[in-house]
């Protein structure tokens, strides 16, 4: 996929491996992506890996992979792996998903 303008609207597909379940990190998603006005979800997967989806404009999503890559306290994040797309526009709010 060819790169896209830092202020083009993406969707970007995180995994995040290390010590991310039973640490409150898809609380701590929410709480960040949100307050950054960002879209979409995070998930508990059977791995042990966390998943995000997250839509918004490039920047605001990079700035979100800094606080993702620290995660929060108990947290110890190995590794963050990042697929990007194009915006779907289907989700209208960030939800933790089940």
């Amino acid at each position: 996929m060819t790169d896209r303008s830092p202020s083009e609207r993406v969707r970007a597909r995180l995994l995040i491996s290390g010590h991310v379940q039973g640490v409150g990190y898809r609380a701590f998603t929410r709480r960040v992506a949100s307050s950054c006005g960002l879209v979409g979800g995070v998930r508990n997967l059977d791995d042990s890996r966390v998943e995000v989806e997250v839509e918004g404009d490039k920047v605001v999503i990079l700035a979100l992979l800094g606080h993702l890559k620290s995660g929060p306290p108990g947290a110890r994040v190995r590794d963050v792996q990042v697929e990007w797309g194009a915006a779907s526009g289907r989700d209208s709010d960030f939800q933790i998903w089940y």
